[in-house]
């Protein structure tokens, strides 16, 4: 599934403001972890 880049980066920001890790992040939104890590290294 290709998720947009707004998504994205509302995915990334919450984790930065909230203090998550990328495995709590990725509970909260309900994607892969996989997805989350990938998505710091590209924004």
């Amino acid at each position: 599934m290709s998720y947009s880049i707004y998504f994205r980066r509302k995915v990334i920001f919450t984790m930065e403001e909230e203090g998550l890790s990328i495995r709590e992040t990725a509970k909260q939104f309900r994607i892969g972890f996989a997805s989350v890590s990938r998505w710091i290294n590209q924004i």
